[in-house]
């Protein structure tokens, strides 16, 4: 995730927006998320602005910090006090990037000089929180536009620190002020469902335009362009809407006329909701739209919706260019999409479902179903995949490899309650039309082939078998059944599990069957007979989701525990865990190749994994051939009496054995010093670590001895002592060394000390 909700700002390059105590800066051309600003407190961000210029980033959180940000770099230039004794609410910079005016919870608006670093203006007279401040685009005006809880906009002059004038027309919160460019002009929209185009000179209405939505954005279309293609006929003021109709239901307006000259086509479904409680639903919908930005230069303009959905259009087609989700809630299920798995398809706990284009990070936003979509299945060519839900409803969705856009080609229903799952077989229990309709028309009605009730609770997981002839259901009742296809009539009933079984998988290469459990076991049946093979316990929670991998001789596991376990059939044995999710794993599906496998989980991060144990056992080998080859090399140079090049050699290849052999065959003593003395730093630490071991054998402890000699006369005990471990190392010789001396004074020769 990388927005959850909050103020949203753009660029003709980044979308900044907020996600908790981190600052995101999104890269509009790759979606790619660059830089991550985290605030050194964790306590949330309230406002930001960036200014005009792109160069200088302003923070504020719940500490009542205002933070200044090289943002390029990441780093905090300067914090300092804002001065409101409650958290900032609102901020923005003036055109010239040099003043800063805050509004605070506490109805008082501080103007700052970035450049100077203090307080410039204290604004007080507006009543309760001031949410929206906005500068006069002519600079030599000096006036700030505010509004707070009372719903008036009020005009202050920065000259003389006062409220030049109160406007007042909104019943309802203001959400969005609009200066047309010659700044005589302004339009407010407001949650009253009507938008005011005000004369700033006369300081008057000159227009109340109802528009029948609460609306939170408001954006003036640029001069200069060609709008005849939605409706635009002639070049006076207008403006775009957005708000609480939803996501894909912009509007244009002529500020003149009052006329809304530009419906964008409603491509999602309405919500269900009764006739008596419509305004509150449309307001509540997850659809709406909180923000409308501009992006000027470029003939843009961006859309966020409550779903954290971030759309950015062309204009003058008000055509989808690119659209990010920002935070996709609980992930429910997740599956490869495309002949080369070029993309993923996720369910979350939203009635949307998001195909994601892994090459780019792009997303398309599927409207169709009217409740959170709950299971999807992928057809074996991989183009066409099915979805149900909360809804009632099957949807059968088709990917076009030319244009990577996905359509609704088909829709079934019948029945009674949510559908919980979904298999994809050879079209065999639900009638596709053919042919196909087209990608602009509505999807084709599909009729039940078989009805059947097999299970006492309610149906966890669907899979079809590899050759199409078998269907296995897992279900609530503890138990998972085998049933014949197309005539759905029941093979066999698999009892074991203590609790639901939440997912069920055909092996690709054996006769078997994977059944997963609330129990915190998978199973294996055999399908000649029916028995159970094996279990595998492991997980110490439900095991949500269970799939086959590498040929049919490993399974991988995801559970309610936030791991996904990678198991070997054939030893019973959990050869890996991975523990990067922090809550339920609900999606897990490997690709067509077996090289990549996605996740999904209830903490609403998806993740991509590869398959590196080809490339581990590469790294294996070419180590081993590394390691014998150097052997050689070993065995070359002490043939060759090589001893300097020799000591080097066994000391990088940790051979504590042949380094005492070349220090054995050192003679004389003095040769054995100078080869000593030509090492480097790191093999002299090796040198000092054996002779530890070395001074404990009575074989080898008069090497060791030798060994400190040259050590101890040659280095001073600053650079000793700066060896990793030195002082162990030390503090491990001297009992030792004592006990070698006084053998020494027996047995030895005085030099030998």
């Amino acid at each position: 995730p990388f927005y959850k909700g909050g103020k949203v700002q753009v660029d003709e390059k980044y979308i900044f927006c907020t996600c908790g105590a981190r600052l995101n800066v999104l890269e509009i051309s790759t979606g790619k998320v660059l830089h991550s600003i985290e605030q050194d407190d964790q306590e949330d961000v309230t406002s930001f602005a960036l200014s005009p210029d792109d160069e200088v980033l302003v923070t504020a959180s719940r500490t009542l910090l205002l933070k200044q940000w090289a943002w390029r770099q990441g780093q905090l230039i300067r914090s300092w006090r804002a001065i409101h004794t409650v958290p900032v609410a609102s901020m923005t910079f003036d055109p010239t990037s040099t003043l800063l005016a805050t509004g605070g919870c506490d109805g008082t608006i501080k103007m700052w000089d970035v450049l100077k670093q203090y307080c410039t203006h204290n604004l007080k007279g507006s009543s309760g929180v001031v949410h929206l401040v906005e500068f006069h685009p002519e600079i030599s005006l000096l006036q700030l536009f505010s509004s707070s809880s009372d719903c008036k906009i009020r005009a202050w002059d920065l000259r003389s620190s006062s409220c030049l004038y109160v406007l007042v027309c909104h019943y309802s919160i203001v959400t969005s002020l609009a200066f047309s460019p010659d700044g005589s002009l302004m339009v407010s929209s407001g949650r009253d469902r009507i938008c005011t185009v005000w004369d700033l000179g006369k300081r008057a209405v000159r227009r109340t335009i109802p528009v029948y939505e609460a609306v939170e954005g408001v954006v003036l279309l640029p001069e200069g362009e060609d709008y005849s293609q939605i409706g635009v006929k002639n070049s006076g003021l207008h403006f775009v809407t957005a708000g609480s109709k939803g996501a894909w239901v912009l509007r244009v307006w002529e500020a003149s006329s009052g006329r809304c000259v530009f419906t964008q086509p409603r491509t999602a479904p309405a919500p269900a909701s009764s006739a008596g409680s419509e305004a509150e639903d449309e307001e509540a919908s997850p659809q709406m739209l909180t923000h409308c930005l501009p992006l000027a230069a470029s003939a843009r303009l961006a859309t966020v919706s409550a779903e954290h959905n971030i759309v950015i259009y062309q204009l003058p087609a008000v055509r989808v260019l690119q659209q990010f989700v920002g935070y996709s809630d609980e992930v429910l299920d997740i599956k490869f999409l495309g002949k080369n798995d070029s993309h993923i398809v996720v369910a979350t706990n939203s009635s949307h479902l998001k195909v994601y284009e892994l090459s780019s990070n792009s997303c398309q936003i599927l409207y169709g179903h009217t409740d959170t979509v709950l299971s999807l299945d992928v057809f074996r060519k991989g183009s066409m995949f099915a979805s149900c839900g909360k809804d009632r409803t099957l949807r059968v969705w088709r990917l076009d490899e030319d244009t990577a856009e996905v359509h609704c080609v088909a829709q079934g229903s019948g029945h009674s309650d949510a559908v919980g799952t979904v298999a994809c077989c050879t079209i065999k229990l639900w009638d596709l039309p053919h042919p196909l309709p087209l990608c602009d028309t509505e999807p084709s009605r599909m009729t039940a082939r078989a009805t059947e009730k097999g299970h006492e609770k309610d149906v966890n997981s669907l899979t079809v078998s590899p050759n199409d002839k078998l269907l296995a259901s897992g279900s609530q009742d503890r138990t998972a059944r085998l049933w014949s296809l197309p005539d759905l009539s029941l093979l066999a009933v698999f009892r074991g599990h203590r609790r639901g079984v939440w997912s069920v998988q055909f092996s690709p290469a054996d006769q078997v069957l994977a059944t997963s459990s609330a129990d915190g076991t998978v199973k294996i049946w055999g399908l000649h007979d029916f028995s159970c093979l094996k279990t595998f316990e492991g997980h110490d929670a439900s095991v949500l989701k269970v799939v086959f991998v590498s040929r049919g001789t490993q399974i991988l596991t995801g559970g309610s525990d936030g791991l996904v376990k990678l198991w070997t059939i054939k030893t019973n044995e959990c050869v890996q865990t991975l523990d990067a999710h922090q809550d339920k794993v609900w999606g897990l599906h490997n690709s067509l190749k077996d090289s990549l496998m996605v996740t999904g989980s209830a903490d609403s991060n998806i993740l991509i994994w590869k398959d590196v144990t080809e490339e581990e056992l590469e790294v294996e080998q070419a180590k081993e051939e590394e390691q014998i080859l150097k052997q050689q090399e070993l065995s070359n140079l002490l043939h060759e009496k090589n001893f300097l090049k020799a000591l080097g050699l066994a000391i990088s290849l940790d051979q504590p054995h042949t380094v005492l052999r070349v220090i054995k065959g050192k003679k004389p003593p003095c040769h054995l010093e100078k080869t000593i003395l030509k090492l480097r730093q790191d093999q002299k630490e090796a040198l000092l670590r054996y002779s530890v071991v070395w001074n404990t054998n009575a074989r080898s402890c008069l090497n060791a001895q030798v060994l400190l000699k040259v050590l101890l006369t040659h280095l001073p005990p600053e650079e000793l002592l700066q060896y990793q471990g030195a002082r162990g190392n030390l503090e491990a010789l001297i009992p030792y060394t004592a006990l070698t001396r006084r053998g020494q004074g027996l047995t030895a020769a005085p030099a030998a000390r």
